[in-house]
């Protein structure tokens, strides 16, 4: 198959209106994952944190719940899309060849991260469970174990870092609202704070978690690399860390909340 037709094909899903319905729909269970999360963030703070403070810990409570099965399928079919949407996505970006490449990349790198949270959310559809905060521990042991793997590791850390960097920057200066069409008058400045808020707290998050990844680079102690789960207990720490936390669990609640506005009103 030529590049025209490979081209034409991957158009052809990405415009494919149930595709697009079930890419929305990954937006709103994603919404809903945040949501859960930034409630754990701020029980750990009231001492009432019932496992992992993290996306394992948001859907072992939606585990939990009464028709929780049903749910935790909709939301790996939901991840799943979202994921293939954007991975098509991906080899449609147009324009200048910088512009092009850097979307590309980006859109790819979300796509896997869509990709292995359905993963861990059919784990627990199936009646499994699973552990991130120790999956990220175990697989910062092996790479610290391998050849190169401080360095690996660490640059894995940069990499976060400017991920949640590149997300406070996303919510300081509006960016996000080119992802959606905003609605008009009140609903439009909810919107707009939502994502503003949002989008400020999942950096600073992001950017933690890179700090300890970094730190267990330096130190060759993978048990400091216990992803969000671990940052959210860090900040809890903190000088005045209820406080932060409770602000941050706030925050993610907001994104997650702008998750479902986005994905009432997403372009795609």
């Amino acid at each position: 198959m030529n590049p025209a037709s490979v081209s034409g094909v991957a158009r052809k899903a990405e415009g494919s209106a149930p595709l697009r319905a079930l890419a929305r729909l990954g937006f709103a269970v994603n919404g809903l994952l945040h949501i859960l999360i930034g409630f754990l963030a701020i029980s750990v703070v009231f001492g009432a944190a019932n496992g992992s403070a993290d996306q394992s810990g948001a859907l072992a409570q939606l585990a939990s719940t009464p028709g929780g099965a049903f749910v935790l399928w909709v939301v790996v079919l939901g991840l799943f899309a979202l994921g293939l949407w954007l991975l098509i996505s991906a080899f449609l970006v147009q324009g200048d060849p910088k512009h092009k490449w850097s979307q590309r990349a980006a859109n790819i790198g979300k796509a896997a991260a869509y990709f292995l949270l359905a993963g861990t959310s059919l784990t627990f559809a199936r009646g499994g469970a699973t552990n991130s905060a120790s999956s990220t521990s175990d697989a910062s042991a092996k790479l610290l174990s391998s050849p190169g793997g401080v360095f690996i590791l660490f640059v894995l850390g940069l990499i976060v870092l400017a991920i949640g960097a590149y997300f406070v920057y996303t919510g300081a200066t509006k960016k996000f609202t080119a992802d959606l069409a905003v609605p008009s008058g009140t609903a439009g400045r909810a919107v707009i704070t939502l994502g503003v808020v949002g989008y400020i707290a999942k950096g600073i998050v992001l950017g933690v978690v890179a700090i300890l990844i970094m730190i267990a680079a330096l130190t060759v102690d993978p048990s400091k690399s216990t992803g969000l789960d671990g940052a959210l207990k860090t900040l809890a720490g903190l000088p005045f860390g209820s406080i932060i936390l409770i602000a941050i669990g706030i925050g993610l609640i907001a994104y997650g909340v702008y998750c479902f506005a986005r994905a009432w009103r997403a372009q795609l």
